[in-house]
């Protein structure tokens, strides 16, 4: 099926982010394209495709002729036009490894005590903006929309302004934005607060980020005038106006529920289940990341055993943690923490024929992840906070037989949108947790049922394309009340070609 947008025909899109949407393989000393994956790209490559859009962003690698003329050749093939980024070892380990991932990741989902403040790295965060502002000044003209995403780009607004544009930008913001007391603690926070107030419209996940940024724009900007509507916020400030609302994205639920229906996925769940005969299935499938709370979450899963015995052997906890920033230090010290506690949990609980936790470092292909899905009765999905998490909504999606029973964190952005079946718990509580889990073996089907299909309908209206088509929708909205598109300022200045 072709999803189409059709409110943004006109408006030519530029994409902008931090990698390109591709995945760069060198095979026999030779670079292979491959499309990427995930919700974004999803949503976004259609849009493109249609439109005669573009895609800014860094391909992953050194950029030199080979790989540009790849780049370019493969443009036919994916549909869209790509725009490189090159960016030195400087760039990607000041301004990727550095501000970006210690600074605003950290600061960004309240987690103070893994915040670097880097003088050069926020230097250099500047300076790679700059370049995305570059690339997509040479590409855009009046007419496009430029649509800049998430939390590494998020400079790129203010040098768009610097250079003429300042009609058509837009930004979203994937992961949480943090309470004023949290980012408060920004050194640049003026800089930044600024920065995303360049942007005519700028999209969080939630209510709850979108409160938090006002509020943010409330106490440093006082000179901000700031206007409520029915569904959003506009704020004016330097003669700029900016539209604020919340858009939660999330997945394409017919894919995963057709894919879930499939025989490979079939094979894959049932092959889950002959692993662990007689037993309940707890899923738990996190990125190496000290927000996903994977300690917390063992812990609990130990105190369900110690307090709950009658469960030992009859559920089995499948714990896969997908390998990311392998080559930093504290994530190292990380992995190393949660191989320790799986050891000691199962060398504390395993019984005859009986392992508690089975252990995945690693990557699971669709098939394989569809199947784990499928054969877990229960997922425990606890971050300690979260922008969104789509795990729990792919978790959803793959139940065709609307059983299974979802524990999600509240700190989770998804919880906003599935606290209509989910059993929320505080990640910090290992009490809580541990109960629910407990809770969630016992439940019987009917309310299984009842609470799953209530998630699956909240995510097959709320798909990933819906909420392209209602960003957009935000982007072209008039205003009763004079902050209309034809309102907004109009720059002076001639964009860059």
């Amino acid at each position: 099926m072709t999803h189409r947008v059709d409110n943004i025909e006109e408006l030519k899109p530029i994409i902008a982010s931090n990698r390109l949407p591709i995945k760069l393989e060198r095979i026999d000393g030779n670079w292979q394209i491959l499309s990427g994956t995930g919700g974004l790209v999803t949503a976004l490559a259609p849009v493109l495709r249609h439109n005669d859009g573009v895609w800014v962003g860094w391909p992953g690698a050194p950029v030199n002729e080979e790989l540009e003329r790849l780049l370019h050749s493969s443009a036919a093939d994916i549909g869209y036009q790509l725009k490189i980024v090159d960016l030195t070892e400087k760039d990607i380990e000041r301004f990727y490894r550095g501000f970006s991932n210690e600074a605003l990741w950290p600061l960004f989902h309240d987690l103070i005590d893994h915040c670097s403040f880097d003088i050069k790295h926020w230097e250099t965060y500047q300076q790679v903006n700059y370049k995305f502002a570059k690339a997509i000044a040479d590409t855009a003209s009046g007419s496009n929309l430029i649509w800049v995403q998430d939390y590494h780009l998020i400079m790129t607004g203010y040098f768009l302004k610097e250079m003429g544009f300042t009609d058509n930008t837009a930004f979203f913001l994937h992961i949480p934005f943090p309470p004023q007391d949290i980012f408060m603690r920004l050194p640049w926070r003026q800089e930044i607060l600024e920065a995303m107030l360049c942007y005519r419209l700028i999209g969080f996940q939630t209510e709850r980020d979108r409160r938090n940024f006002v509020r943010c724009v409330k106490a440093l900007l006082p000179e901000a005038q700031v206007n409520q509507r029915r569904k959003y916020q506009i704020i004016k400030y330097n003669n700029q106006l900016s539209r604020i609302g919340a858009f939660p994205i999330s997945i394409d639920y017919k894919s995963f529920n057709d894919d879930a229906r499939s025989k490979d996925v079939n094979d894959a769940a049932w092959y889950f289940h002959e692993r662990f005969p007689d037993q309940k299935i707890i899923v738990g499938i996190d990125r190496l990341d000290y927000t996903k709370g994977i300690p917390h979450r063992l812990l609990a899963f130990e105190n369900c055993l110690e307090r709950y015995p009658e469960l030992r052997r009859k559920i089995t906890l499948v714990e896969v943690v997908v390998p990311s920033r392998t080559e930093v230090p504290e994530y190292q010290m990380m992995k190393k923490q949660i191989d320790e506690m799986v050891g000691r949990i199962n060398g504390r609980f395993t019984e005859g024929g009986w392992v508690p936790i089975h252990y995945i470092f690693g990557t699971l292909d669709r098939s394989e992840l569809l199947g784990c899905y499928k054969a877990s009765e229960i997922a425990l999905i606890t971050p300690l906070k979260d922008g969104m998490n789509l795990v729990a909504k792919e978790y959803c999606a793959s139940h065709v037989d609307d059983l299974g029973v979802l524990i999600l964190s509240e700190f989770a952005g998804a919880a906003s949108r599935l606290d209509c079946g989910a059993i929320l718990v505080n990640p910090y509580n290992v009490i809580e947790v541990a109960d629910a889990i407990f809770r969630a073996y016992i439940m019987d089907q009917s309310e299984q049922k009842n609470r799953m299909r209530k998630m699956r309908s909240e995510i097959r209206r709320n798909n990933v394309f819906r909420w392209v088509e209602q960003f957009v929708a935000t982007f072209e909205l008039g205003d009763e009340n004079g902050y209309g598109k034809a309102d907004l300022p109009v720059s002076t200045s001639t964009p860059q070609q």
